[in-house]
């Protein structure tokens, strides 16, 4: 006990005093935590820190402290991505900073680790794991509109980001982030983010294109709770037609216990 004692103070004295005490509000309030996993998508997991009653925080400070609880998860649960009529089942454990997305039919093991400075995509198999090519990261899953990079959280990591301002969603008071992409190896040029203050969950994410035009979006649905505690229950996708406000797919992701 003694050890671990030791170890996260000496974790909490590389973070700002802000991280710090956003992080201590997110280890008070573990049990009623609302629980979402983006995708960055995919996976939503707990994001319990509170901004609300603080000065505005900077865009680092908030994705810190989302990379710092969303890599403190326990949990294994079922779940489906759902596209007219496919359906296309997967399962989720998460062990701290391991994350493992488990598919059939064929069968396929997507393990994603979170850093300190980056997330990495591997493919599991019988002989070990090998890094997720990135060219592969913009291909869709099972021909859904999630694709692999959506599961990748590698946005968390972007450099460039700030807030914007304020917004609600779904009655929901959230901040609002801008990040850009370091390069043109992602699919998007940018991403707006809606960050909710009171809980800290990502309630919902805009992905442009490298023209400047909506090319997909996240939202939270509904949440349920199992054991005590809040998860996703269903997120919306939203696929855009290029230049265009149609919408020309719709996925959802959806959790069961």
């Amino acid at each position: 006990m003694r050890n671990n004692d030791e170890a996260q103070m000496s974790n909490d004295e590389g973070m700002t005093k802000l991280e710090s005490r956003m992080i201590k509000t997110a280890r008070r309030r573990a049990h009623s935590s609302f629980v979402i996993r983006h995708s960055a998508i995919a996976a939503f997991f707990a994001l319990g820190f509170s901004l609300e009653g603080q000065p505005p925080p900077s865009a680092k400070d908030i994705l810190n402290s989302v990379r710092m609880v969303e890599s403190q998860q326990q949990i294994d649960l079922q779940g489906q991505l759902r596209q007219n009529d496919v359906v296309v089942p997967f399962r989720l454990v998460q062990n701290g900073p391991l994350i493992r997305y488990s598919f059939t039919n064929p069968e396929e093991v997507l393990q994603l680790r979170l850093g300190e400075n980056s997330s990495r995509l591997d493919l599991v198999s019988g002989a070990g794991t090998e890094k997720f090519a990135p060219s592969k990261l913009n291909q869709r899953i099972r021909g859904t509109s999630v694709t692999y990079e959506d599961l990748a959280f590698k946005f968390l990591y972007w450099p460039t980001a700030r807030v914007l301002g304020e917004e609600n969603v779904r009655t929901r008071n959230c901040w609002k982030l801008q990040l850009r992409a370091p390069s043109r190896d992602s699919q998007y040029s940018n991403l707006l983010l809606w960050i909710d203050k009171a809980s800290g969950a990502l309630m919902r994410m805009e992905g442009y294109d490298w023209n400047a035009q909506l090319a997909k979006r996240f939202e939270v649905v509904s949440a349920q709770k199992i054991e005590g505690r809040w998860f996703l229950k269903q997120m919306r996708v939203e696929e855009f037609q290029p230049g265009a406000s149609h919408v020309q797919a719709r996925t959802y992701l959806e959790i069961k216990r």
